[in-house]
């Protein structure tokens, strides 16, 4: 018989198993998530899925379309432009912070270091490992503001980023994902303008200007099919 503990856990177990396979980009944008699929795979019942895909929403990683259910969320200019704009004044605000009060960029250092570890391994790691290292440097630089209420609004875009980035996968190896981000943080050591200056580089001309090349590339794709 299922516990009362377990039975309270089960939604986030679901969650979590689909959270990394959306992350890995196993199910494509518009992919239907099935209550009744879903809970034959995790033989639980009906209203646990229901409580794990809510989850998922509330992380940005799949919508409820009306008659539809569940979908992976898909991807659109304004997607991109309202998560990237978010990052933008979340990041640079904190970075800000971080260099007015001569805070310690040493843990966004350490962060690159595991990143290019990562990128050391034969084989490549999952792609979901990848977004994660890069996820944690630019967690890094909100944390050197200080402040927790910065850190709990990154917590918030945070798996709808990696979401975004695996749709940048075949533009990005984590070689190239490790060498792009050690640039970055030796400009940030610099401080001043230019390390603000580096920071807007690598949100606005490497992933917003990455993922609006491959919803066009996605773009082209459909109309020669004709969907």
């Amino acid at each position: 018989m299922t516990t009362a503990a377990e039975a309270r856990t089960a939604p986030e177990r679901v969650a979590k198993v689909l959270r990394d396979e959306l992350l890995d980009g196993a199910h494509p944008v518009g992919t239907r998530l099935r209550e009744e699929d879903l809970a034959e795979r995790f033989d639980v019942g009906r209203h646990t899925i229901r409580s794990g895909l809510r989850l998922l929403v509330e992380r940005g990683l799949v919508v409820h379309e009306r008659n539809r259910g569940a979908v992976v969320a898909p991807l659109s200019k304004r997607r991109i432009d309202e998560v990237f704009d978010y990052r933008k004044v979340l990041e640079l605000g904190a970075l800000r912070m971080a260099l007015d009060a001569g805070a310690d960029l040493g843990p966004v250092l350490a962060e690159v270091a595991r990143l290019e570890a990562l990128a050391a391994r034969t084989p490549s790691p999952p792609w979901h490992e990848l977004t994660s290292a890069h996820s944690a440097i630019h967690r890094a630089i909100v944390a050197a503001a200080g402040n927790r209420h910065l850190l709990d609004s990154y917590g918030r875009c945070e798996d709808e980023v990696r979401l975004l980035l695996t749709f940048v996968r075949p533009d990005f190896d984590a070689a190239r994902m490790a060498a792009l981000h050690r640039d970055l943080v030796e400009k940030l050591q610099r401080g001043g303008e230019a390390a603000v200056d580096a920071l807007t580089e690598d949100i606005d001309h490497t992933g917003r200007a990455a993922l609006l090349v491959a919803l066009r590339r996605a773009e082209e794709s459909a109309r020669l099919l004709g969907r």
